[in-house]
């Protein structure tokens, strides 16, 4: 009898370690899971991946004002990545832009936004990144920047200066929908690293709504992330909650279409992310109060009836025709879903003229999306047209069809032509 109780007991408690093992085998595959949704709301794949390379291996080369900077291996790998990290190790890299060996981690990596990241989140990315992530054994590239530029430790007063480890604290009298948005926007989006202006550190000027200039538009490596704030002409003013909405899933909208960098955003980071969040990141972007009250351009026709009429006498206009009305028409409304429009498109009218600058001398693609997966392409414009042209073109878009914006020069597309690589030899 007692040889079949202890049996029996040995049997409930192989059932009870079977259904303890499948129970916490069942959380880690749920943390792996929303981890990696997760990692493509922090668009960690933008930064580390490499064109051609394997996944989070690092090795993209990211300009900065003193030289090149080239992104780290965060894959499981124990030896060049992140595979002997313990969650603390991981937290103080992620949150507060501190390595494994004490280290200080460039600002590139936007560990002022990431400190918002709830503590149940930092596990899920964690599990995520050690256990759904294949070790790849790359090793980590050094920096283009000179000695002794290239010293780490100033970085430390850097962080004590400009960072704050804080999590995201709930806002009071705000919805949990509008909540949701402001977490994901301020902490795993990071908007702010491109939309916000930089100091004279490098730092973004302000991480939150309570600060002045907090996404109104910043400029970086020849591209000017646009005002996402309410402005009438080149902010979100004219844009409603669906239109944020559709134009992050997309990456286009009846107002335009994304361009720059952001189209990466678009494809590794936004397309995936659920209508709820999507939602409330339009709800949040929509509440921010506008930064420049310069009214929205009032349509008119002139400029579609003087091209109607042959009438090229306004400089640009010939350049135009020649070489941007077949996809963006004369009226200026492109074509839905294809070509974006110019007339009326908040990107073409900030005071800060370098991506519609960059985007006629280096042209673009369409971010490539499961709901638009053409990714319809613009050439390049650089061989074909010098400095003057550009600047005629860049000014009659920028005020055709109603649209009003500051003055394009030679100098300024100069400046940015410079940033071009060189023409490849024939």
């Amino acid at each position: 009898m007692r040889s079949v109780i202890v049996k029996l007991s040995a049997l409930f408690f192989a059932l009870g370690g079977a259904l303890i093992s499948h129970a916490a085998s069942a959380a880690t595959d749920a943390s792996v899971k929303q981890g990696e949704y997760l990692a493509k709301a922090g668009d960690c794949a933008a930064c580390h991946t490499a064109a051609g390379g394997q996944p989070f291996a690092g090795g993209l080369k990211m300009s900065t004002p003193i030289g090149a900077i080239y992104s780290t291996n965060i894959t499981p790998d124990k030896t060049h990545g992140i595979g002997d990290y313990s969650y603390d190790d991981f937290v103080k890299a992620v949150r507060g832009g501190v390595a494994k060996d004490g280290s200080s981690l460039y600002p590139a990596m936007p560990f002022p936004s990431y400190a918002k990241i709830s503590d149940s989140d930092m596990h899920a990315l964690y599990d995520y990144f050690m256990q759904g992530v294949k070790p790849v054994s790359q090793e980590n590239r050094k920096s283009d920047i000179p000695w002794p530029l290239s010293m780490r430790w100033p970085l430390a007063f850097w962080r004590w200066t400009f960072a704050d480890d804080s999590t995201y604290a709930p806002v009071a009298g705000q919805s949990a929908q509008w909540q949701r948005g402001a977490y994901l926007v301020q902490g795993l989006g990071h908007c702010g690293s491109c939309h916000t202006p930089r100091g004279i550190g490098f730092q973004e000027k302000a991480m939150d709504q309570n600060s002045k200039g907090y996404l109104t538009g910043g400029t970086l490596e020849g591209w000017h992330a646009p005002d996402l704030t309410a402005s009438p002409a080149a902010g979100l003013g004219s844009w409603s909650e669906q239109d944020i909405a559709t134009f992050l899933k997309t990456g286009a909208n009846k107002q335009g279409a994304a361009f720059g960098s952001m189209t990466d955003v678009i494809a590794h980071s936004t397309q995936y992310l659920s209508d709820e969040d999507l939602n409330a990141i339009a709800v949040y972007l929509k509440s921010l109060p506008a930064a420049d009250n310069t009214a929205a351009p009032q349509a008119s026709d002139a400029t579609s009836q003087a091209l109607f009429k042959g009438d090229v006498s306004q400089p640009g206009a010939q350049v135009y025709v020649d070489n941007c009305a077949a996809c963006h028409r004369t009226d200026g409304k492109g074509y839905a879903s294809t070509f974006p429009a110019l007339a009326h498109n908040p990107a073409l009218l900030s005071e800060d003229p370098s991506s519609v600058i960059s985007v006629i001398l280096k042209g673009g693609q369409r971010a490539i999306t499961q709901q638009a997966p053409t990714g319809f392409t613009m050439p390049d414009f650089a061989w074909r047209l010098d400095d003057q042209q550009v600047a005629d073109v860049a000014n009659f878009i920028r005020n055709g069809w109603g649209n009003k914006a500051a003055p394009v020069t030679a100098d300024q597309v100069k400046k940015i032509r410079a940033t071009l690589p060189p023409a490849p030899q024939k």
